[in-house]
């Protein structure tokens, strides 16, 4: 006979409110109960599993203990699971329907959050999609700390993450931007080296910033950095106006920029090896059906299939 669980689902949905407002009583008002029966529930679940989940300080709300991280998320997959139980329970299961929150590195937004929001809606309208747009790190700390179920983005710095699995879904090579009326814009490619006497407009993003400079350092010269933008852009937009050349690795659909300039782009012959565009979750996650699903759909859109 299989014991019974000390704990209850409800206990854990309170414990997740409570650990996203750290207060018991912003809990209550989110869930429209008695602070009391919030505070209830969070003791009965620790003296059930026997560990403190937070550090109760006067005045300066509710931090989670170590073990309550590691209950945060894993609550969040338990009830997620629950919710799929009961959806194949009522014999709806096959229509896939809930929240999936997903990261997105902030300068593939635009390539791919309208295809994967337009073909999800086409395929599973039931399934709501939210998405939180950061750098790299930022994203790292949303996955590790279970606010997103995946994350879409370049492959640097995950490799410093041993808890993190990343699936490549795409390839972006490195080119070079340049004004429409710079002397090199009618070629079809360039050599770093050509371009080490100008000044270099540099989008300046953690993690880009090393990339971008590892290229100009690998062709033996210095790089000279006279602008700099965390706008992908912003970037174009300088270098139209003759500011500077650049480098990026995601192609706009037009050579027209925000400033109304053009930039012509010239493929990069000593780039190295192209960034890759990954499907980023913490490693041996149980996703549920639904963000299963969204990924499914963002690997269709970064191959290029055909709709089904």
């Amino acid at each position: 006979m299989t014991s019974p669980l000390g704990f209850t689902l409800v206990q854990l949905r309170y414990f997740l409110v409570v650990a996203e407002r750290a207060s018991m009583t912003e809990a209550s008002t989110e869930l429209h109960i008695a602070q009391s029966a919030v505070s209830a529930a969070v003791h009965n679940l620790e003296r059930e599993l026997q560990v403190q989940l937070f550090i109760r300080r006067r005045g300066r709300g509710l931090t989670l203990t170590p073990a309550g991280e590691r209950l945060q998320q894993q609550a969040r997959e338990l009830l997620a699971r629950a919710r799929e139980v009961e959806q194949e329970a009522r014999g709806d299961g096959e229509t896939l329907s809930g929240p999936v929150t997903v990261g997105c590195f902030v300068t593939l937004a635009p390539y791919y959050l309208p295809p994967l929001f337009s073909e999800c809606t086409r395929r599973h309208p039931g399934i709501e999609i939210d998405v939180v747009e950061a750098e790299t790190d930022q994203l790292v700390r949303a996955l590790t700390t279970g606010r997103i179920d995946f994350a879409l983005t370049y492959g640097l710095g995950l490799s410093s993450e041993p808890d993190l699995h990343g699936e490549t879904i795409a390839r972006a090579p490195a080119y070079v931007i340049v004004a429409a009326g710079h002397p090199l814009a009618g070629r079809d490619s360039v050599a770093l080296a050509e371009l080490s006497a100008e000044p270099l407009v540099l989008l300046d993003l953690p993690h880009s910033r090393d990339y971008f400079h590892s290229l100009v350092a690998a062709t033996g010269t210095a790089p000279d950095v006279r602008y700099r933008t965390r706008s992908y852009e912003t970037v174009r937009s300088l270098v139209a106006r003759g500011l500077g050349w650049s480098v990026l690795n995601q192609r706009p659909a037009t050579s027209q920029t925000y400033g109304g300039g053009d930039v012509a782009e010239l493929a990069l012959r000593d780039g190295g090896p192209p960034l890759e565009v990954k499907i980023a979750s913490v490693g041996g996650m149980n996703h549920t059906a639904r963000a299963r699903a969204v990924m499914d759909v963002l690997r269709d859109v970064a191959g290029g299939r055909p709709r089904l």
